[in-house]
């Protein structure tokens, strides 16, 4: 292959690779709130999560603090989204778990801690990072993941998983 035909190849590899679409995206996220009393606190973190424009619907369930977050098809939000705007309601996250699509859990910002394995079109898998669970079940689970090297460095951008289905 001369030099001109291996720079197109490389050329029209990389256009490729950014004109197609990703798989990976969270497609619903459940998050459970701790620290509020009443329907304005809840509100307001209705509100922080709906500035998100890939944001289609939020469901509230007062009665567990829950809120059910449906996401646009190929978004390519994290975790830490989530966890920002409910803090910047004033709350903390007790748990989130995220529905996504089976290859965003292969990002190299996921790192899974259980050996389940992602089976179907949809997996379920929870945050069990310090900020995504409550004090007390952080506590807990660094004891559980002592044997994760990475999990005690509390680095914001990698997130480790439980998958639940």
């Amino acid at each position: 292959m001369n030099k001109i035909n291996k720079v197109y190849v490389i050329a029209a590899s990389i256009a490729l690779m950014f004109s197609m679409k990703s798989n990976a995206q969270i497609v619903k996220a459940e998050i459970r709130a701790t620290g509020l009393t009443c329907s304005m606190c809840s509100n307001a973190i209705n509100k922080q999560l709906k500035t998100l424009p890939e944001v289609v619907k939020v469901e509230t369930d007062l009665n567990t603090n829950t809120f059910t977050v449906t996401l646009t098809e190929g978004n390519t939000l994290s975790p830490k989204v989530f966890k920002e705007k409910v803090e910047k309601a004033g709350f903390f996250i007790g748990t989130l778990v995220l529905t996504a699509k089976p290859e965003t859990i292969t990002q190299s910002t996921y790192i899974l801690v259980n050996n389940n394995t992602a089976n179907g079109t949809e997996i379920q898998f929870q945050v069990v990072d310090k900020g995504y669970v409550t004090e007390k079940e952080f506590k807990k689970l660094s004891k559980s993941y002592k044997n994760v090297e990475t999990y005690a460095s509390n680095n914001e951008d990698d997130f480790h998983i439980k998958i639940l289905n």
